[in-house]
């Protein structure tokens, strides 16, 4: 809707900017409740009641305000504007339709430009059992109180992130590396930090051979069967059967959901290896190579109260549902 100055907004006028659950979408859509890709979860704004011949200023600073403190989180600019007085007229606040659509959507998008995000502690770590020639499989659930606070957590910019390293190496008892932890090293590289984020999801390496690209495949597309994200394969070592593979599931689809599962895969799928049988001694490893221990870690990067959001919302709990060493 348009407006000139000095028109007046009516009580279901300004009612609209702040509850419509329609395009253009209303404040409390999404930045309170909401549904779907909208929500953050923060205090509703009260409407005004049906007949009103004039909207109070405190009123309009209310909504203001909060235009303002979630644009400062998603880093969005906003129309320049001072707080309202009594006797104002509709100048300063006709460009409020405009700041509700761009507020929309970037909360619809996931908060991507938010900075007010944090390193949460690690939730789980998962270390194969030994050195091993085959694959290790690991799963972490995430989960939240419930399916709207995972909503809210994902659209202010919240994100799971994994993370591969290996500790010791695949000779000697784990005390010397072999080529194939040269291999190992390169796929940690190539994936980097594996993110899950609202709309997508990313890795920010870029190396090895990206065999399988499911990187549009984020938390609002999760259903109760595994989805990949990627299939990495190696391209640059020695061992170019090596693959590294990240699987997403939830427990029931997106809205519903209230936790998201993580399943990794390091494979390395050589048939070279070489098993020392009859005559073994003990201090010769049974395999020509083996691949030192991985471990696969999980954690949240958490949206902060530092530059507007408050409440936020975090997890209620995490569990490593299998970790398989073969």
């Amino acid at each position: 809707m348009g407006y000139v100055a000095g028109e007046t907004i009516l009580d279901d006028e300004f009612n609209a900017f702040v509850a419509s659950s329609s395009d253009p979408f209303g404040f409390n859509h999404f930045a309170g409740t909401g549904a779907t890709v909208y929500g953050l979860g923060q205090a509703a704004i009260p409407t005004v009641a049906g007949g009103t011949t004039s909207v109070a200023a405190a009123q309009w600073n209310s909504l203001l305000a909060g235009l303002d403190n979630i644009a400062n989180h998603t880093n969005d600019t906003m129309t320049a504007r001072t707080a309202v007085t009594a006797g104002d007229t509709i100048a300063i606040k006709s460009a409020v339709v405009a700041d509700l659509a761009t507020l929309a959507a970037s909360v619809a998008g996931g908060s991507v430009n938010a900075t007010a995000i944090s390193a949460g502690s690690e939730l789980q770590s998962s270390r194969s059992s030994t050195r091993y020639v085959g694959s290790h499989i690991v799963e972490h659930t995430v989960t939240f109180a419930n399916a709207n606070a995972m909503r809210f957590f994902f659209n202010a910019g919240g994100k799971i992130r994994v993370n591969l390293t290996r500790v010791g190496g695949g000779l000697a008892n784990g005390s010397s590396t072999s080529a194939k932890d040269d291999s190992v090293d390169e796929m940690i590289t190539a994936m980097g930090d594996f993110d899950i984020k609202s709309l997508t999801s990313s890795r920010s390496g870029t190396t090895e051979t990206l065999t399988t690209d499911g990187f549009a495949i984020g938390f609002q597309d999760v259903t109760t069967s595994y989805q990949t994200v990627f299939l990495l394969t190696q391209a640059n070592g020695t061992y170019t059967s090596m693959t590294l593979k990240g699987e997403i599931k939830g427990n029931a689809t997106a809205g519903s959901t209230t936790n998201v599962t993580i399943k990794m895969s390091l494979t390395d799928a050589d048939s070279g290896d070489i098993l020392y049988t009859s005559g073994n001694l003990n201090s010769i490893d049974v395999n020509e190579n083996f691949l030192g221990q991985t471990d696969f870690a999980t954690k949240l990067m958490l949206p902060t109260t530092a530059q507007g959001l408050n409440p936020v919302y975090t997890l209620s709990g995490s569990a490593e549902t299998s970790n398989t060493t073969a």
